[in-house]
């Protein structure tokens, strides 16, 4: 992903609490349109890096249970 993205990314949703954040991703999934993937991509990279282990094992795992077939 090109560094431009994810600092504009950044850039258009600092500032936002939490209500703001969830109204972005639901809108993101219900649109369903492939250009939006990148922000959901920096969101989770963001709160990746600054995740506990504990936390990333738990997000993991729940991945892991919903792509099981």
């Amino acid at each position: 992903m090109d560094f431009q993205i994810r600092q504009a990314i950044t850039a258009n949703v600092s500032g936002s609490d939490a209500a703001e954040f969830q109204d972005i991703v639901n809108d993101a999934i219900n649109r369903g349109e492939e250009h939006l993937l990148p922000g959901l991509g920096v969101f989770l990279e963001t709160w990746w890096q600054s995740a506990t282990e504990q936390e990333r094992t738990q997000f993991a795992e729940q991945l892991a249970k919903k792509f099981a077939h």
